[in-house]
């Protein structure tokens, strides 16, 4: 029988492919769902309808981790060092409110622990930081064909192009806690 103590982080910055072949790599880390929070549009929004930015909704992802391997707060240093916190509603080409920078906390305690981690990110940028530190509403898992991206289409152009030096970037900066290779 399986006794972990799972806890949960939700967080966004820019596609949720991206974000979600990094936390794939990360020790403790047992699980990495893509999908949407963060609007106001009434029932369950589609991509589409995410990608309008009518709807509110960022891009995000829900991580599943054991607090005994890594901790919540070193998921978000991870977080913080692979992706650009200071551009507003932007990550690289991808451009729209539902690509924001934000940390979705699940209760105070990680609402402090996210307030910290991004004050002092602040001192290794030069522009300030624009991450968003709100309340988790309702998550809503993306799409089938979102899940596992990156591991599924590696060959892809955005992929090849986007992801694969992002996780470059990642080994290098977080080997000690990364997953065996």
């Amino acid at each position: 029988m399986n006794n972990k103590k799972m806890e949960t982080a939700t967080v966004g910055g820019g596609c949720f492919w991206c974000v979600e072949a990094v936390f794939q790599e990360v020790k403790g880390v047992e699980r990495v769902v893509s999908g949407y929070t963060g609007g106001t549009a009434p029932g369950k929004p589609t991509y589409r309808e995410i990608c309008s930015g009518l709807t509110g909704h960022a891009e995000v992802v829900q991580i599943t981790f054991d607090p005994q391997l890594i901790s919540y707060q070193d998921l978000l240093i991870i977080f913080m060092t692979t992706h650009n916190p200071t551009t507003l509603n932007r990550q690289g080409a991808d451009v729209g409110t539902q690509y924001r920078s934000v940390i979705y906390y699940h209760d105070e305690d990680q609402k402090k622990t996210a307030e910290s981690v991004v004050q002092q990110m602040g001192t290794f940028y030069d522009d300030p930081i624009v991450t968003e530190v709100s309340p988790l509403g309702t998550f809503y898992e993306a799409e089938d064909y979102h899940q596992d991206y990156y591991k599924n289409n590696k060959t892809q152009g955005y992929c090849s192009m986007v992801i694969t030096p992002k996780l470059m970037k990642l080994r290098k900066m977080h080997a000690e806690k990364l997953k065996e290779m």
